[in-house]
């Protein structure tokens, strides 16, 4: 019988938060990621064995943004958390957020809240649902993403709760939890309070089996007075977001000629434009919208390079974006080896093909 043997690949995964803008890997928490791996006959025959906690000794609430109803990658990360307080599956995670088509369940969560959050603007609301659910069940610990809505949220329940909030997590344990004190230069450990919120790109997200995801009743509250009366979100323009503050950024450089046809394309996908410095040297594009060192140093979810080769200094200004897509006739330019998706073509050819493509499905 032959033994069986770690991949070291996934050994690596596992442990790997980011890989942009430099690698960062927490081998702090390995979880089930690093256990062996099954023979590769047991990979292609056996479906993965989801995991049940039917009599949970405790829960562990971890509350996401899902903006647009698709969990961002700062929400996996604190389901991740909420995995490493788990005390080795003796709790249950219970991710509190909108609905999601996700298997949300590969993701680690062994229940979910629904209704627990709305999706619209209304924060007193909202704090209040997690406020009564929390009341409701009495989780051992409570999650949220030290981002703009889930920080903000954090505080709203911490003070609805008249609790103390555990901020910024950093490092997390089922014993520690650890956070940058005086300007970084310390570390403020503490026990793992009943309120934290986790830093973004610090813990890695949960690669272990998937658990079942099986619904929880999510108790309805009823404010008795609200100091937001009505509130509503506005739509921007995209070409007016700073690009440091965009989420989608598409791109023109030397590949591109038409650059009212570019500027129709941003205007219909709803991306912010941006340009190589030869456009803007070249008077093409306003200087404002340059990416790179010597620009601006995008943090977008998904940036598009039409006709960029991808010189040393505009690549740094794309290392943390998420998903990069490059269309360019150099099947050995450095930003097709960056891209995610890459389209070896002519970026002049493809940009009309989209706006038709948009167009007729319109």
């Amino acid at each position: 019988m032959s033994r069986i043997r770690r991949d070291p690949r996934a050994a690596l995964l596992a442990v790997t938060v980011a890989t942009r803008p430099r690698l960062r890997i927490d081998r702090a928490h390995r979880g089930d990621g690093l256990r062996a791996d099954p023979a590769p006959s047991a990979i292609a025959e056996t479906p993965p064995r989801r995991i049940a906690i039917a009599d949970p000794a405790y829960l562990v609430f971890a509350v996401a943004d899902v903006p647009g109803g698709t969990l961002t990658r700062h929400d996996r990360q604190v389901l991740g958390a909420a995995r490493l307080l788990d005390g080795g599956n003796q709790a249950a995670v219970v991710l509190v957020a909108p609905h999601t088509d996700e298997d949300v369940g590969a993701l680690g969560a062994d229940r979910t809240l629904p209704g627990a959050r709305n999706v619209s603007y209304d924060p007193e609301g909202v704090a209040a649902a997690i406020a009564a659910a929390i009341a409701h069940h009495r989780p051992r610990h409570v999650l949220f993403p030290e981002s703009a809505d889930g920080g903000d949220l954090a505080r709203r329940v911490a003070a609805l709760l008249d609790e103390p909030l555990f901020d910024s997590v950093e490092n997390l344990s089922a014993r520690v939890a650890i956070r940058p004190a005086t300007a970084r230069r310390l570390e403020w450990r503490a026990a793992p309070s009943r309120l934290m919120t986790i830093a973004p790109d610090m813990i890695a997200p949960y690669r272990g089996s998937p658990h079942d995801a099986a619904p929880l009743d999510a108790p309805v509250p009823n404010p008795e007075s609200r100091c937001i009366l009505n509130a509503e979100r506005v739509a921007v323009d995209a070409a007016d977001i700073p690009l440091d503050e965009a989420a989608l950024v598409i791109a023109a450089g030397n590949g591109v000629t038409d650059f009212a046809g570019f500027l129709e394309l941003a205007l219909a996908l709803g991306a912010t434009p941006g340009a190589s410095r030869v456009v803007c040297d070249a008077g093409h594009l306003p200087r404002r919208l340059q990416v790179g060192a010597s620009g601006t140093v995008l943090n977008a979810d998904c940036y598009v390079a039409f006709g960029i080769s991808g010189a040393p200094q505009h690549l740094q200004g794309i290392g943390q974006v998420e998903h990069v897509i490059a269309v360019n006739t150099d099947l050995h330019a450095a930003m097709i080896a960056r891209a995610e998706l890459a389209i070896v073509a002519d970026a002049q050819a493809i940009m009309p093909a989209l706006l038709d493509a948009l167009e007729s499905r319109r």
